[in-house]
């Protein structure tokens, strides 16, 4: 789960990780009352929405800039009226961009230099592990690959916790003088606590800066949470913006299912998040194209067949389904009740084809053969994707 970046900084604020001074405002009426909140100067204007390189993007009537340093409020609030209810494109939204609901105005920040600072999970290890490089504002990824040393990596028992002496060798690769890393060390500390209490999968600032009074401030922020410990969050999940989301995967998570959406022609319902990328690359392997990853999981009832096949008829490019189900833990015999009962409530004119194997897959076929409906079987994993290949092109 991700969340904006004025929601960032509202954690920011609690937990203790010092910021610039922010207002949201979410409509044209409140961007008076917002403005009002900030001192008067220079004032940074953002737009709000899930994507990356907001500052050189274009929104579709033009205007140039979903982040914009404005001289005074005035200017403010004709760029932030401009930007509300646009629809900003950048190269991580695709052509047909986010529509901007939420603007954040933030007090501009005399910067001195400009750091990058992040905590996510080294799955290698297990671990958190904290990121710097005095590479700040710049894409990481940039810098990994032309300056990789340049980055500094602290991996952090999670029995222990951050220690002083981690503390100073992050400092200390930053470079930051006695002044800055007294503040820098308690920002460190909190924004260690903040990942851990909020159960983030990753707490990104870029740029983390430092000022000409020697304060350490972040700047700009990312978060992803992850979802398994959400059920201890609910003022986390309070922040989860729908708008930003596909429709087709915020109704899939009401099932518990697992969606993302891809620019294919072949759905695919399989259980198993190994047995869904493996049914992915045989589609294509076989030269077709999968529309979405879709995992069932190991122990879905028949209702939640049902649900998946109305998210996926939900695809327009959709042209042919793959249902592809290993019973282990799973009833093949359940699966196939759900996919009969599937196609006659959405009444399914488009191919399917329908790979059972494992637990009670006799009766599983049996379900299927005897349905009277249009359901082609797979012998194999292999046979399916070709059948269901061929289909599609046809």
């Amino acid at each position: 789960m991700n969340i904006h970046e004025y929601q960032a900084h509202a954690l920011f604020q609690k937990f203790g990780v010092p910021s610039p001074k922010g207002v949201p405002a979410t409509s044209i009426a409140e961007i008076d009352a917002a403005l009002a909140k900030l001192p008067d100067g220079a004032i940074v204007v953002k737009s709000q929405i899930h994507a990356g390189g907001r500052g050189k993007g274009t929104f579709t009537d033009g205007y140039k800039g979903g982040v914009r340093v404005c001289k005074s409020k005035a200017e403010a609030k004709e760029a932030a009226s401009k930007m509300l209810g646009n629809t900003l494109v950048t190269l991580q939204t695709g052509p047909a961009g986010r529509k901007v609901n939420t603007i954040y105005f933030t007090e501009a920040a005399a910067i001195k230099k400009e750091y990058y600072l992040s905590i996510l999970l080294d799955r290698a290890s297990s671990r958190p592990v904290i990121v710097v490089s005095t590479e700040g504002g710049m894409n990481i990824e940039e810098v990994a690959k032309n300056t990789p040393e340049k980055i500094v990596k602290v991996l952090v028992d999670p029995a222990i916790g951050l220690a002083d002496f981690q503390i100073r060798q992050l400092i200390f690769a930053l470079g930051f003088n006695p002044a800055e890393s007294k503040n820098a060390a308690k920002l460190l500390r909190n924004l260690y606590t903040l990942y851990t209490e909020t159960d983030a999968s990753l707490v990104e600032i870029n740029p983390l800066i430092t000022t000409k009074d020697d304060q350490v401030l972040a700047l700009d922020a990312k978060f992803n949470f992850d979802d398994n410990g959400l059920f201890r969050h609910p003022e986390i999940v309070a922040l989860r913006d729908l708008n930003e989301e596909d429709p087709k995967e915020v109704e899939a998570s009401k099932f518990n299912l697992s969606y993302i959406a891809l620019d294919g022609n072949i759905a695919c319902l399989v259980n198993g998040a190994g047995l869904a990328m493996s049914t992915m690359d045989i589609i294509k392997h076989y030269g077709g194209n999968p529309a979405n990853f879709l995992d069932v999981g190991g122990g879905a009832s028949k209702e939640q067949v049902v649900a998946a096949f109305k998210i996926i008829l939900n695809d327009p490019n959709v042209k042919g389904i793959f249902v592809n189900i290993f019973g282990g833990i799973m009833d093949c015999n359940v699966i196939a009740t759900g996919v009969v009962d599937a196609v006659r409530e959405v009444g399914l004119k488009l191919p399917l084809v329908v790979r059972l194997e494992g637990n009670n897959v006799a009766a599983g076929r049996q379900t299927l053969s005897g349905s009277g409906l249009t359901i082609v079987s797979g012998d194999s994993m292999a046979d399916a994707a070709q059948k269901i290949v061929k289909l599609v092109a046809a």
